[in-house]
């Protein structure tokens, strides 16, 4: 019986977790299983070998009785446990909890309630509109499940993985590969290069003196759980994390050539080879081809491919056939902010909420980050958590804040604010006015209707005391959709008000997304980059993805609002009557 692959272990845990919510475990078992599950899903060497050491302990969510239940899985087939619970319910119920959108929690009520055992069962409820009628669930709910149904019947699986998971291994393997001596350039390329929410996959360009070496040090590399055989082309990998890799090797004068095909985007390189027809050129992976004198030009570099088309260098961010090839053309390509523009950061929270470090924590974390300035935002009065902030405690923190001194960075004082789902907020106006910077959010009630929803966001954003809208779409990208509503209303809503919209730049989420963010500042309203962070390690890992959303958005530093020193961004915001 082969060994249990870091997927296999982890989707084990992740049922062990689904099993104990159907039979109504408490709550904090749950999540244990499901960290662990996470945990071994991102861990990028074997976790089998790990807990055949006794070192998978060392994994964060892992413990002896984990560990334990990752060798029975490998020496038996199957976690006792799991067999155990599973003896309890329909075969069945098992595929309900994982249709997208329900869960165990949710299965086991259409199990009690209408005896929904079976995805055929459950296709039967919905078409006969009994799920509609269950408190919790509506009309809505019901045409969601009869669609995650039809797809699932089609065969449509969720295949791509949220971008820093893909760029924590394969950053790792192209460092790995530019140590080997027989290695020259090693890139990363596809949509990993263009930093886009998700990848399917990974692509590495690399030119070596001796590529069969390379391709088998590739292979060998402790990242890889199995490869394909390695030959001087390249070689086909299979990350522990459950990543694909294509390795391609390639002559140093072709290298331009190839990483300009592969990073794409596809409708890029379908719009620049219409255009190179039109002068009499051909464009591909192996070169440029002159029709005129049957020349094929091979580039080292990708600015080659590019000059030979008569245009600018176009960073790969941009590459989406958004008008990039004219803007090349005609020498007004924007000058895109940087990683290192933002002066400050405006959404942070503590453990006054449900972040893990105090503020002074935070604060020194941000200031060895490079900010300037911190807004200290956690979450108001009705979010759930149980340690939510009450208005008095609110204004001991907010007094707390403005007493506290650290060397190098200016401390604000601001909150998180729920938009209730009539749009109002969950704070006295007398009590905001106190604050520095106030982030409205959405953390409820995401089922309203598309003109609900905008109504409500309408409300929140034409508040006075809003400098703000945080995460506009609830979005948790590959995890949750965003919620329905106009985004066009909810812009000119901004841009009437003087209220900001955030780019969130937490990798779940970045939102707005680069669409939304670009049609903002057409509209004139600034954006906001920050990082949500709820542990001090956010402000040097997030900020990346706020920044990527924001150069894929094509925006400037005079786009971005927080790119300015706190004084200089109060007088940009400037709280205006905004009804």
């Amino acid at each position: 019986m082969p060994e249990p692959t870091n997927s296999e272990i982890a989707a084990a845990l992740d049922e062990l977790g689904d099993l104990y919510e159907l039979d109504g475990a408490i709550i904090h078992r749950i999540v244990a299983y499901r960290n662990a599950a996470k945990a071994v899903r991102e861990a990028p060497t074997s976790v089998l070998a790990l807990a055949r050491q006794g070192r998978a302990k060392e994994l964060p969510g892992i413990g002896a009785t984990i560990q334990e239940k990752v060798l029975a899985l490998a020496d038996e087939g199957a976690i006792p446990a799991a067999v155990k619970l599973k003896s309890k319910f329909p075969p069945g119920l098992i595929e309900v909890t994982r249709l997208p959108g329900l869960g165990p929690k949710r299965a086991r009520r259409l199990f009690d309630e209408l005896s929904v055992d079976s995805l055929d069962a459950l296709r039967a409820a919905a078409e006969a509109q009994q799920i509609q009628n269950l408190k919790g669930f509506g009309a809505k709910a019901e045409a969601t499940i009869l669609a995650a149904l039809d797809a699932a019947g089609a065969g449509e699986e969720r295949t791509r993985i949220v971008l820093d998971r893909a760029l924590e291994v394969g950053e790792q393997l192209v460092a790995a590969l530019r140590e080997h001596p027989a290695a020259d350039r090693v890139e990363l390329a596809g949509s990993a290069r263009r930093m886009t929410d998700t990848v399917k996959d990974l692509d590495v360009i690399v030119t070596a003196s001796e590529p069969l070496a390379l391709a088998q040090a590739a292979a060998e590399l402790k990242l890889v759980e199995s490869a394909q055989k390695p030959g001087s082309a390249g070689v086909r990998l299979r990350t522990h994390t459950a990543i694909q890799v294509d390795v391609r090797i390639v002559e140093p004068d072709q290298f331009g050539n190839l990483l300009q095909h592969l990073t794409g985007s596809k409708q890029h390189n379908m719009a620049l080879r219409d255009m190179a027809v039109r002068k009499g050129l051909h464009v591909s992976e192996y070169g440029v081809l002159d029709d005129t004198t049957g020349e094929t030009h091979r580039c080292a570099t990708e600015e080659e491919v590019y000059a030979l088309l008569g245009l600018a260098y176009i960073v790969p961010e941009l590459r989406e056939n958004r008008g990039e090839l004219e803007a090349a053309a005609n020498g007004t390509l924007p000058d895109l902010i940087e990683a290192g523009d933002l002066k400050g950061d405006l959404h942070c929270h503590t453990t006054a909420s449900d972040g893990t470090a105090s503020i002074e924590e935070m604060a020194l974390a941000a200031r060895d980050a490079g900010y300037e300035y911190l807004a200290i935002t956690d979450h108001s009065a009705s979010m759930g958590f149980g340690s939510d902030v009450s208005p008095d405690q609110l204004r001991a923190q907010i007094e707390r804040i403005r007493g506290l001194e650290i060397d190098g960075i200016e401390l604000l004082a601001g909150s998180e604010v729920n938009v209730l789902p009539d749009g109002s907020l969950d704070y006295e106006d007398a009590l905001l006015a106190q604050l520095d910077w106030v982030i409205a959010s959405i953390h409820t009630s995401f089922r309203m209707s598309s003109a609900q929803m905008t109504e409500r966001i309408v409300r929140a954003v034409e508040h006075p005391l809003v400098d703000v809208l945080g995460h506009p779409s609830g979005r948790k990208i590959e995890r949750r959709l965003p919620y329905e509503y106009d985004i066009e209303a909810v812009i000119e809503t901004a841009a009437r008000t003087s209220t900001m919209l955030e780019i969130n730049a937490n990798p779940d989420r970045r939102d707005v997304n680069d669409i939304q963010a670009r049609a903002a500042v057409a509209a004139g309203v600034p954006l906001v980059i920050s990082t949500d962070a709820h542990r001090v390690g956010s402000f040097t890992r997030v900020p990346r993805y706020g920044i990527a959303t924001a150069r894929r958005a094509w925006l400037t530093n005079d786009d971005v609002a927080n790119t300015r020193p706190w004084a200089e961004l109060q007088v940009l915001r400037g709280r205006v009557a905004k009804a």
